[in-house]
């Protein structure tokens, strides 16, 4: 019975994307009008060395959205986004730990996180951990704050998120692939090409194999996650990128991992790394 569901599924699919049409990503350039002036983005670049075999150049999943999701990312005033920036600001400046601590207190500005979104996941030299933004935030609010742990996927967390996350927008993503990052990015690299699920489907199989196919009316991106944490039009809310993963491997029909598991942040290390090259946006919008 599994079996033959398995086969369904996978016929199912097939027949999808055989008979899904191919669109190029669009020629466009993406300046973002701030309060602090505009701000050009690198939205294409030469793929990065260990993806030439797969593609010459990268792009922004910017560049597969519609005329006005495109325009809602040019404006901050237009960004939906932005109000979780706003909001994780407010919280940033607020004394929420257990003897009135705030991130403010400790790190002054939030500029002062300028560039590490850039750079994440990366190894913690002290611990050797894989540290991703959300485990340094976790990392204040339990250690020097007293406080329990946020949800991963919680209001404050991708707030704060956001909100460090912009201190790095225009920053090309950097993110180390060797010396001690070598083993999670090789394990991350393993998972991304690892079939799940009843539609026994990988992350390849959508953003290397039919990128640029639409399906139904999604136009499938090279699954850059240089945007994230973005503001998803489809779900009115903000998503961080192992949230994203979460709602990939479910439409696989398979189980997933959680956020915060080993398994997501060596794959989020991984998918940022096919990303090396392209600005970071703070806080993208898409379909």
């Amino acid at each position: 019975m599994h079996r033959t569901a398995t086969a369904i599924a996978a016929l199912a699919c097939g027949l999808a994307l055989s008979g899904a049409a191919l669109a190029d990503p669009v020629e466009d350039t993406l300046v973002i009008d701030s309060e602090n002036g505009p701000i050009e983005m690198v939205t294409s670049a030469p793929a990065p060395e260990f993806l030439k075999d797969k593609m010459d150049t990268i792009h922004s999943g910017w560049l597969y959205r519609e005329d006005e999701t495109r325009d809602l990312e040019r404006d901050d005033f237009d960004n939906p986004g932005m109000v979780y920036v706003d909001r994780g600001l407010d919280l940033w400046n607020s004394a929420i730990g257990k003897n009135g601590e705030s991130c403010a207190g400790c790190h002054e500005g939030p500029e002062s996180m300028a560039g590490l979104r850039a750079v994440t996941p990366r190894v913690d030299e002290k611990t050797g951990a894989l540290m991703t933004v959300e485990n340094y935030i976790d990392k204040c609010v339990t250690e020097r704050m007293g406080l329990e742990a946020w949800n991963w996927t919680g209001n404050e967390m991708k707030d704060m998120l956001a909100l460090i996350s912009m201190q790095s927008r225009g920053m090309i993503v950097n993110v180390a692939i060797d010396g001690p990052a070598a083993p999670f990015w090789e394990k991350g690299k393993e998972l991304y090409y690892t079939r799940f699920g009843q539609l026994e489907m990988s992350c390849a199989n959508c953003h290397e194999d039919n990128q640029g196919m639409f399906i139904r009316a999604d136009h499938l991106s090279q699954g850059q996650i240089n945007g994230f944490p973005t503001y998803r039009l489809k779900d009115a809310g903000i998503l961080s990128a192992q949230q994203r993963f979460v709602g990939c491997v479910r439409d696989t029909r398979a189980e997933t991992f959680k956020p915060n598991s080993d398994e997501f942040k060596a794959l989020e290390l991984f998918v940022a790394s096919r990303g090396n090259g392209l600005s970071v946006e703070g806080v993208a919008v898409r379909h």
